[in-house]
């Protein structure tokens, strides 16, 4: 087991990497030691391998005489004892005493002199016929035959896709010894490992152990040196020809080939149009990571994202997910990372390589180039009157967004037409309508509330308004109180003059003015005191205030400053 050197000095001894056994016990006889002696004074509750004849060992000892006096120990040296055992590489005692030897068991093994170095002993360290004691520790073992051994410790339900040869993967580490010494581990970087798998990037065994895996599955990975870091190691943190353990959690994975996925998971019964590019959309969404884990959301802030669509202002892959959605949809997509954030991430959100997966609600979309749109939902069989713009018009409505929420109901309000006292797409929707007639009218944000939105109306809302025509009277030209609906009397005073006066006072003016009205050949704006426009009207015909109207004073009055006629309703 130690042969000496020239000098008759003990050789020093390397260190190597081993994986776990299970020990045996090897008899003793009383009187002369004829055999080794075993004590086997701490064993693992779980032994999956014992040493055997032909496997390679790893281990620490310390050596002594009978007495107690230490002769040699690779725990003073800093380094274990490594290798084959049963083919004489070891002195035979020895080669005996670990038979069987699980990975941490801790035996004292005592070797009779035939079985050590007999009646030559080992230089000056070893007298002849010398009892040697062992105090030996288990580290590591392993055989040239041996595969990667792969443990599933847990598996999602689901799993829709394994890894595959040339998949980019992240993935959470703990790395260790056979015997359970860590010698690294991603959590504590706080970072995934991310690589590539069957591509060389990896050990061999790594490469080989990852194959197969679902995102969010955690499985041991055991792997013989000869898969891992052979002789060399690993720095200071692997010995030479260790077994390694890795426990892998898998985050995700994807392939650089890899376009978006798309799955649906509701669809409204009535879609009569789907997005385009230039198309403008407001959508709620939760992002998460293929693991589960989240990393933004919509709902978080009350607040939809909106943006234009296969404009580049948002991420490649959603640009094209939004694109051939109805409003009401859901679905989730899944972004590669060279279709989302690339191998940087964002900030301390997103982490480089990250596949990204939305699950999308669209609340609605627009194009700027829509105009309302008018679906006559019930009319009377005669409509010989229509609403236009002066007409003053009553009205009810029902408001609400295109997910069915606001719902602000309004019974019967009034207001003229063209009169900028309504959004424009609401001034419009309701034009044409004929008393009683019922309309549904969606309004396009610029022709709503626009991006500030309004009270209870978010920013970039399409508008869905229910409406129904109460009342309809017609109307005046903006900036007149009255008009005529024909020719007007043709000379005008004679026909004012009721009693032939030649002057019209104001109760005469008020009394013509209300026969035009009552015969349909004249009109005063409507929703206003009529007493008080027919006064307006008298006040600004009576040039001289002297309270009644001569002929003269019907003719036009120009400005001194203008060459451009004043009109008179008159």
């Amino acid at each position: 087991f130690f042969p000496t050197q020239p000098d008759g000095r003990l050789p020093s001894i390397f260190v190597l990497i081993l994986l776990c056994v299970t020990g045996t016990y090897v008899s003793s006889s009383p009187g002369p030691l004829e055999d080794v002696v075993i004590d086997r004074y701490d064993i693992p509750r779980v032994c999956p391998r014992e040493v055997q004849t032909g496997d390679f060992v790893r281990y620490h000892y310390n050596g002594t005489f009978t007495d107690g006096k230490k002769f040699d120990s690779s725990h003073e040296r800093g380094a274990p004892f490594s290798g084959q055992v049963g083919l004489g590489r070891l002195i035979t005692g020895l080669d005996r005493g670990v038979q069987g030897m699980c990975v941490n068991e801790r035996r004292k093994v005592t070797v009779p002199p035939h079985l050590a170095y007999g009646s030559i002993g080992a230089g000056d360290v070893i007298p002849a016929d010398t009892v040697l004691v062992f105090d030996v520790v288990l580290l590591d073992i392993w055989n040239t035959e041996d595969k990667v051994q792969t443990r599933t410790l847990s598996k999602p339900e689901s799993c829709k896709r394994l890894v595959e040869a040339t998949d980019f993967i992240r993935y959470h580490y703990n790395g260790t010894l056979l015997n359970g010494v860590p010698f690294d581990s991603s959590h504590s970087r706080n970072g995934t490992y991310d690589t590539y798998v069957g591509m060389g990037y990896l050990i061999k065994g790594m490469d080989e152990g990852l194959i197969g895996m679902c995102v969010g599955e955690t499985r041991t990975i055991i792997i013989p040196p000869f898969l891992a870091y052979e002789e060399k190691g690993y720095g200071t943190v692997i010995p030479s020809q260790a077994t390694l353990v890795f426990e892998v959690f898998m985050i995700d994975l994807f392939n650089p080939k890899d376009d978006i996925a798309v799955v649906v998971k509701e669809v409204p019964d009535t879609c009569t149009r789907k997005t385009v590019v230039g198309d403008y959309i407001r959508y709620h969404y939760n992002g998460t990571f293929q693991d589960g884990s989240g990393f933004d959301t919509s709902y978080q802030r009350n607040s939809t994202y909106n943006t234009y669509i296969g404009m580049g202002y948002v991420i490649q892959g959603m640009d094209k997910a939004l694109q051939g959605l109805c409003i009401g949809e859901k679905r989730r997509v899944i972004l590669p990372p060279h279709m989302a954030y690339g191998e940087k991430g964002t900030g301390d959100i997103i982490p480089g390589s990250a596949v990204l997966v939305f699950d999308i609600h669209v609340i609605d979309f627009h194009n700027p180039k829509d105009l309302i749109e008018i679906k006559v939902t019930s009319k009377p069989k005669k409509c010989n009157l229509t609403s236009e713009v002066d007409d003053l018009i009553q009205y009810r409505y029902n408001c609400s967004l295109m997910d069915g929420t606001l719902d602000h109901y309004e019974n019967a309000p009034i207001t003229t037409l063209g009169a900028n006292k309504v959004i424009e797409g609401l001034d419009e929707g309701l034009r044409g309508m004929c008393v009683g007639e019922k309309r549904v009218v969606i309004v396009p944000p610029h022709l709503g509330h626009g991006e500030n939105g309004a009270k209870g109306v978010p920013s970039s809302a399409v508008l869905h308004f229910e409406l129904e025509l109460l009342d309809l009277q017609k109307g005046v030209p903006d900036g007149y109180m009255f008009v005529w609906l024909g020719d007007s009397p043709d000379p005008l005073f004679p026909a004012m003059d009721l009693n032939k006066d030649l002057s019209v006072p104001l109760e005469e003016f008020t009394a013509f003015i209300n026969l035009q009205v009552v015969e349909g050949t004249g009109r005063l704006r409507p929703g206003m005191d009529a007493d008080g426009i027919i006064k307006d009207m008298f006040n600004n015909q009576d040039r001289n205030g002297d309270g009644k109207i001569v002929a003269e004073e019907l003719k036009l009055k120009v400005e001194e400053d203008s060459d451009k006629a004043r009109h008179e309703e008159l």
